[in-house]
């Protein structure tokens, strides 16, 4: 090709490229027929220490329910979905016919399913997409339960129902540019007006957001100075909501920056149970249960992926699975799989018990995530060239991670939970320097 000044534009460009530059891209199957791409996705390969056998038939049935439908209705369609950033709506009412919105809330149209049961839910969404189980948590285990667990009975009447249905979406919106880890410092405002509150302030990272029927906000009372919650409506006046780009993970969840600019909202559709942010733990307790169990997930489709590809994949005349150093690194993925099972397992019976601590919580949710990215790196190494290609799902899962380390709380975040809760001393802020002089 003939170097081209940059001056003359694209179309340029174009011109002086081969016949065959714009051809489409030939079909995974058909450029590499050696391997099956995740759009037919693996059997269930990771439950070595046989998992199952430790869920009730009911908790059984929610796991095969949502795995076939993942497996049939999802995997053919997030590869592309994923590249493009953007949300397969019509998947929604498929989602929204298991029955897992809404979770271990009981009535109002809710299931009332099992902590265990809803996490496994989450964990087989999880292992063929982790976008729609981020779409799931945000919309149930958070906007969901904040109105189950805070909003008045008529508010619970009102909204619940829908939303369980998956017919209407929510949001749930606390972090803010300036403040992240240090949510409970943020500085959108409520001020109380007749009939009704002004909110005036600005969210981000907000799952959902560009297209949820309801907003959960958080924002500062002016009169209290507490965290106060609120349910906005989508296209109230002075709300705007815009998508975030060009992220690396979980690129089908639509993440926006919100913008509040003097949106009123009725005394109606103010939570009365949130008047301070401790009251958002009632809520992060759950949430933070069923985010550890996202990247068990996401860690078994990896492993299934790989079982899958290394007896499929040969070279040097062998299957790839009968390679020393593959086996090792197969076995080791299994072994991190196993014990994030049981940590995560366990983790819901110290909720049931009313005994789970936010630093069970947090150690919980921090050392799964952990070990889930050592597992993806693992996945990755074994699919060599096919390790960045989203179509065999392992890079895809891989920066799917990412963001899940990183939010309901940080690893290091996390960490300082659980190290307050055993040692007794909280050290999130940096010591004052005192001279020595």
């Amino acid at each position: 090709m003939a170097i081209i000044s940059s001056s003359k534009g694209d179309d340029h460009v174009k011109n002086a490229m081969p016949s065959y530059f714009n051809l489409p891209a030939l079909d995974v199957s058909e450029a590499f027929p050696q391997a099956t791409p995740a759009s037919k996705f693996p059997s269930c390969a990771s439950d070595y220490f046989q998992f199952d056998e430790l869920l009730t038939p009911e908790e059984q049935d929610i796991r095969v329910k949502v795995r076939e439908c993942m497996e049939k209705d999802i995997a053919p369609i997030m590869t592309e979905y994923w590249e493009k950033a953007k949300f397969p709506f019509h998947v929604i009412p498929k989602l929204g016919a298991l029955l897992i919105a809404g979770g271990t809330i009981k009535g109002y149209g809710c299931p009332g399913l099992s902590i265990t049961g809803s996490a496994v839910a989450v964990a087989e969404v999880a292992r063929v997409d982790a976008s729609c189980s981020t779409f799931i948590l945000v919309h149930s285990s958070l906007a969901m339960l904040t109105i189950a667990l805070c909003g008045s009975e008529a508010q619970k009447q009102k909204y619940l129902p829908s939303l369980a249905q998956l017919t209407t979406v929510a949001c749930w919106a606390l972090t803010e540019p300036e403040y992240g880890s240090d949510a409970s410092a943020l500085k959108t405002t409520a001020t109380k007006v007749e009939g009704g509150w002004i909110l005036e302030g600005q969210k981000r990272w907000i799952g959902n957001s560009t297209f949820a029927d309801l907003l959960v906000i958080f924002a500062r009372n002016t009169t209290t100075n507490q965290i106060n919650g609120y349910i906005v409506k989508k296209d109230a006046p002075g709300l705007t909501v815009t998508k975030i780009e060009n992220k690396i993970g979980l690129r089908i969840v639509q993440n926006g920056d919100i913008v509040l600019r003097k949106v009123f909202v009725p005394d109606e559709d103010r939570i009365a149970g949130v008047n301070s942010f401790q009251d958002t733990s009632k809520v992060l307790a759950v949430s933070r249960v069923m985010v550890a169990w996202q990247p068990i997930g996401i860690s078994m489709g990896i492993y299934d992926m790989c079982h899958r590809y290394l007896k499929e994949r040969k070279q040097f005349g062998a299957p790839l699975a009968a390679f020393q150093i593959n086996q090792q690194k197969l076995v080791q993925m299994l072994g991190n799989i196993q014990a994030m099972i049981l940590v995560g397992w366990r983790l819901c019976k110290l909720y049931e018990s009313g005994k789970m601590t936010p630093g069970h919580a947090s150690m919980g949710k921090s050392w799964i995530t952990l070990r889930a990215r050592e597992t993806a790196a693992l996945g990755r190494e074994l699919l060599g060239g096919n390790g960045i290609l989203a179509d065999f799902l392992v890079a895809k899962a891989f920066c799917d991670l990412e963001p899940i380390y990183t939010y309901e709380g940080t690893y290091d975040i996390n960490t300082l939970v659980t190290g307050r809760e055993v040692t007794g001393f909280a050290s999130f802020k940096p010591v004052a320097q005192r001279s020595r002089l």
